[in-house]
């Protein structure tokens, strides 16, 4: 069962007397001038009677976070009611030098009164004896935190601003953070931002025999005492890491290593021991370098790499970085840049297209695109990007090839079960040969097992989406052979056979061979005509006397009612075909009809001389 929430007690005097050096309001008094500085007493009377305030002490709640010695936990001020968080020791038993860190951080953070910085409204000491402070409770999340969940980069990079006014604020108090990252770093759900976690800053004092405003916040060392390096890995500048005292240019270096992050979605320097050996070997990075398909802006690769530089000197001031950032999310753009960067992806573009890459196409387009977008006006880039957009390749890359070949088989779907749709269909015709008197039942039989067959094998490939080609020719050939024992090979069949061609010629493997198309035609037409005339069928045509007759070797007819059925018969068997024939025509008709929209619409977004829509300046 866990703990009911604990109220912390009032501080002790003891506390604020021995750290009191400096007083607000009083500027640069000194520490014997404390003592004369007037100071206000609580009281309990005022001239309308006596007030009672409820007891000073916070209730204590649920732990927010932990560190190396303290954790912060969530609280309400018992007296004014607000929400605060409070950060105590966890040692039993603290040395002095763990005391004085813990208080070295709570003044630091005090004494930087600043938006992104969070307040620090009391330091005081529990009943145990062990200090702690009280400050403003955040709510929200890390940047880093940020970036996982898809916050937009342009808010991303306002957040950043805000971590370099604050870090800029630091400076000019004598402050360097030291251990600037991404989980250091609060963003509220209101747009509120907070540098935290000020445990490791350094005090800077250009005159050391002067005692200045912060002579009480002693300076850690640049190494603990069991010799490692305050900081973080991967975000620690490279003098930092040779064991230099850390000035303003190494919190540039983390911010530059954040906004690399931001830019490139990835780590500049591994963590651990690697990202040490990392930051000395190749300490200065470029984002668009580093993640070529990015498309990363030069104005904020130029800043990152700025403030990436191995010399401390070179890199830009706090103040200089969030300028930069912010000229460039107010639209400030570097234009000559921007056109010489756009030269240099065009003339990659070139190049690589010239090679013999497999990849090149798609590289070719990724550098074209780059140029356009950071050109917008260049007629170069412009033709490049639209020969490579309408023009098709010469060789087909995998990613694209495989694409086609995905939508080759939706379409192979689709007409599979169109065409098995069709060869039922044929079964409407039953009913009216059953009116009729059938003299062929073998053959009868043959027909409509094979148009059973026949939709059998096109519900399997409407599924696989891959028809077998042999199996296509052969069923549609025995088909267009059957079909000519209802009424001769002059009659209904060309018709069966033209759409039947029309279906096939739309199978790639088909479409590509034209003398498939040719020698299959010229067996379906011609076969049953040899077999008749070398009495292996039944003829069922002649001409004599100046007329045809056709003879049909299914059924005999006689009667108006016969008549009849062979009309309607065969006027569902044309409107079926012609139906088929209608759907695949309408589909390719579709098909063509969006290439061309997308390749208008796609021409409109490329700048060119001859718009003649354009107006055009006197």
């Amino acid at each position: 069962m866990a703990e009911p929430p604990k109220a912390l007690g009032t501080p002790r005097p003891a506390l604020a007397e021995a750290s009191a050096t400096t007083v607000a309001g009083i500027g640069d008094t000194d520490v014997g001038r404390v003592s004369e500085a007037p100071t206000l007493v609580p009281g309990t009377r005022t001239a309308k009677g006596v007030i009672v305030l409820p007891p000073a002490g916070y209730l204590l709640g649920l732990s927010i976070g932990k560190g190396g010695m303290g954790e912060v936990l969530a609280a309400q001020d018992t007296r004014i009611g607000r929400e605060v968080a409070v950060k105590r020791m966890t040692s039993e038993a603290p040395d002095d030098e763990q005391i004085a860190r813990f208080l070295r951080e709570a003044r630091i953070q005090a004494r930087l009164e600043h938006p992104s910085i969070v307040p620090v409204h009391e330091l005081g000491v529990d009943e145990q004896g062990r200090p702690y402070f009280t400050m403003k409770r955040l709510v929200g999340s890390t940047l880093g935190q940020r970036q996982v969940d898809g916050m937009t980069l342009n808010r991303l990079l306002r957040a950043f601003v805000e971590v370099c006014r604050a870090i800029e604020f630091a400076h000019s108090r004598g402050v360097v953070h030291r251990d600037l990252k991404p989980t250091n770093i609060m963003t509220g759900d209101f747009g509120e931002v907070y540098v935290i976690d000020w445990g490791i800053a350094r005090v800077l004092t250009d005159e050391p025999e002067k005692v200045s405003d912060n002579a009480d916040i002693g300076t850690l060392d640049e190494h603990t005492k069991e010799g490692s390096l305050l900081g973080t890995p991967g975000y620690m500048a490279p003098e930092q890491i040779r064991g230099q005292r850390a000035t303003p240019p190494a919190d540039v270096y983390a911010l530059g290593s954040i906004l690399f992050e931001l830019l490139c979605g990835e780590l500049l320097h591994r963590r651990g021991q690697a990202g040490l050996a990392s930051t000395l070997a190749n300490p200065t990075q470029s984002p668009a370098q580093r993640t070529p398909d990015r498309p990363i802006p030069p104005e904020l690769d130029a800043l990152c790499v700025a403030a990436l530089a191995e010399t401390p000197e070179a890199r830009p001031t706090a103040h200089a970085l969030a300028e930069g950032v912010q000229d460039y999310l107010d639209g400030d753009r570097d234009v000559e840049r921007r056109r010489q960067i756009a030269a240099q992806q065009l003339a990659s573009a070139r190049e690589v297209l010239a090679s013999n890459d497999p990849e090149a196409r798609a590289t070719a387009m990724r550098s074209a695109g780059r140029a356009l977008a950071l050109d917008p006006q260049s007629e170069d880039a412009a033709a490049l990007v639209s020969s490579l957009l309408l023009a098709p390749p010469p060789m087909l890359p995998p990613d694209l090839a495989a694409g086609l070949e995905e939508q080759e088989l939706a379409i192979n779907r689709d007409r599979s079960r169109k065409s098995m749709w069709v060869y039922l269909s044929v079964f409407a015709m039953l009913p009216f040969a059953l009116i009729m008197e059938i003299k062929n039942w073998p053959m009868v039989i043959g027909f409509f097992g094979t148009l059973g067959v026949a939709a059998l094998a096109s519900a399997q490939f409407a599924r696989s989406g891959r028809p077998a080609v042999p199996v296509v020719l052969l069923v549609n050939l025995m088909i267009a052979v059957l079909f000519t024992r209802i009424a001769g090979p002059f009659v209904l069949t060309p018709l069966m056979v033209c759409c039947t061609i029309v279906a096939l010629t739309s199978i790639p493997w088909i479409n590509q061979r034209t003398w498939v198309i040719i020698a299959w035609t010229v067996v379906a037409v011609m076969t049953p005509i040899v077999l008749e005339w070398t009495g292996i069928l039944p003829k069922t045509w002649e001409i004599a006397g100046g007329r045809m007759t056709i003879i049909s070797d299914v059924v005999r007819t006689t009667g108006l009612v016969d008549e009849l059925s062979l009309i309607f018969a065969s006027l569902l068997f044309t409107l079926v075909l012609g139906m088929f024939a209608l759907g695949i025509s309408r589909r390719r008709r579709i098909g063509q009809q969006q290439l061309f929209v997308q390749a208008w619409h796609l021409r409109q977004l490329l700048p060119s001389s001859r718009r003649p829509w354009a107006t055009q300046p006197r």
